[in-house]
């Protein structure tokens, strides 16, 4: 027996699409077949600033280059995103004024 339309629940979507453009976060991407095979990894991280969020996937600008750049993760592809604390300021090496 198929159950009525109503019957079926709503598809929820994923939590990280409330997670608001302009946010640092961290990225957990699924590596595809190819890339896992070249880099002996089933997962990358991208960590940057999220530019745009939607159903069918993230973008992040990388924050720690900015000559990066943006990086697309389509929606089957993000394991995870989780918000992170703004990257801290850079000192100069000791010694140096």
């Amino acid at each position: 027996m198929v159950p009525s339309p109503s019957a079926v629940p709503p598809a929820v979507p994923p939590a990280w699409t409330g997670v608001p453009a302009g946010t640092r976060v961290v990225v957990r991407r699924r590596l595809s077949p190819a890339e896992a095979a070249e880099h002996g990894a089933r997962w990358a991280d991208v960590v940057g600033i999220l530019t745009a969020v939607g159903p069918d996937g993230v973008r992040v600008r990388p924050d720690r280059s900015p000559d990066l750049p943006e990086v697309a993760v389509a929606a089957d592809d993000v394991e995870a995103v989780k918000p992170v604390p703004p990257r801290r300021p850079r000192r100069g090496r000791p010694g140096e004024s």
